[in-house]
């Protein structure tokens, strides 16, 4: 049997990520950004953070996806008294029938292939941390033994932005740790139209598993093997250096508001990421245009606003348009 052409394997990637939008798109309304997003992240074997008010369907789409991938999925919401051992799992004492004792670990809700952290910054920074090696590591560690979690492993964390009182703001270390933060707008009047006629009528649309665990590790081998040119891997870094206030070049904004730029991280998470739009776009070769498309959900999280751009309420979205506005296709 001949190996598959490029063109094939885009377009087998194409027709299984169409099945999969169409079942989302089933419970999902009006946010597509958010559903690319998300899907960009479970492929590139990244984790995503969503930012948004209550109500606007954060939990319904990780259950939809989950469904339509036939993986397991797990919600954990986070409070101030969660504990490591409530998300991890702990070792418990057990009597066997023949009346001998032995240690047991009992998994925690972690041990799923997709998991929900909803409200992720009330836990305290003790749990934050057990959660976030986790997502880094995709292994867990107890009583000096190392667990190792099944792939594919997707971490979805939420937080509410409107509300601070009894929160543990995520440190920008461990914020560096998520591939994308993606921020759910509020719906259009066309989308809440839609939104009531499916969730207050009488007939409840029903999710069909269309792809599995081996069809997702499939298709990231297929995104590490799309094409990036020299230039287009050389655009993605002058924008991350461009971040940095200290460097040449830096927009006026950069100078002026930013204190820290992005790390490392943020030029693999715009290439990883623009490997799958391109593959979303049929092509099997990464231009400029899916490097910009990848930016601000890779590196809105990434860049710290000094005391001053806080202090006049500067957007750091706006910042990164501002990069991405005044840095060059080519370096010369």
């Amino acid at each position: 049997m001949s190996e598959s052409t490029p063109n094939e394997v885009v377009e087998r990637f194409g027709a299984d990520i169409a099945r999969v939008k169409d079942e989302v798109g089933k419970m999902i309304v009006g946010q597509d950004d958010i559903v690319d997003g998300v899907l960009t992240c479970l492929l590139a074997g990244g984790q995503a953070l969503l930012e948004g008010v209550p109500g606007l369907g954060k939990t319904m789409l990780v259950r939809t996806l989950a469904n339509a991938l036939q993986l397991d999925f797990a919600r954990i919401q986070f409070t101030p008294d969660l504990m490591p051992a409530d998300i991890l799992g702990t070792t418990v004492l057990t009597e066997g029938q023949d009346g001998s004792t032995r240690l047991e670990f009992r998994k925690g809700p972690v041990f799923a292939n997709i998991v929900l952290a909803d409200e992720i910054n009330r836990a305290t920074p003790k749990t934050q941390s057990a959660m976030l090696e986790v997502m880094q590591e995709h292994t867990v560690t107890v009583s000096n033994k190392t667990y190792v979690l099944d792939e594919p492993y997707f971490v979805l964390a939420t937080q509410n932005p409107l509300e601070m009182e009894g929160t543990y703001p995520l440190p920008e270390a461990q914020l560096d740790r998520f591939l994308f933060k993606l921020t759910v707008a509020f719906p259009s009047r066309d989308d809440l139209h839609a939104i009531l006629d499916r969730t207050t009528g009488s007939e409840t649309p029903e999710v069909t598993p269309v792809l599995d665990a081996a069809a997702i590790l499939r298709m990231r081998k297929v995104v590490r093997d799309v094409a990036v040119a020299r230039h287009v891997q050389d655009y993605a870094i002058r924008v991350l250096e461009a971040t940095h206030p200290d460097r040449k070049g830096a927009p006026e904004k950069v100078q002026r508001f930013v204190r820290f730029g992005g790390s490392p991280r943020g030029a693999q998470a715009m290439l990883l990421a623009a490997k799958i739009h391109a593959l979303f776009e049929g092509r099997f070769a990464v231009s400029v245009d899916d490097v910009r498309w990848a930016a601000l959900p890779a590196l809105r999280h990434r860049v710290i606003l000094n005391f001053e751009g806080e202090a006049e309420g500067v957007q750091t979205d706006a910042v990164i348009e501002e990069i991405l506005a005044t840095t060059k296709e080519s370096a010369g």
